[in-house]
């Protein structure tokens, strides 16, 4: 069994913004999708069902990102 602490490293200042800031846009884009499809207020006139396929790639997306986020934290 490794040790976790001895195998990672601390990362820059820099290294933590940029992770910070890619949860960031990660929660921007799952978010947003959720208020494509469900704010019933939306600015912007599209019909439903193209409001909720707006909204599933938003979502799709933010999951990719996750995923990146993942495999580079790795």
């Amino acid at each position: 069994m490794t040790n976790y602490a001895a195998d990672s490293k601390q990362k820059s200042p820099i290294g933590r913004f940029l992770f910070f800031l890619k949860l960031l846009m990660f929660s921007f884009y799952l978010i947003l999708g959720l208020l494509v499809i469900f704010w019933k207020g939306l600015p912007i006139d599209i019909s439903q069902n193209y409001r909720i396929l707006f909204g599933v790639v938003l979502i799709v997306y933010s999951f990719f990102r996750f995923i990146r986020i993942k495999q580079e934290s790795v």
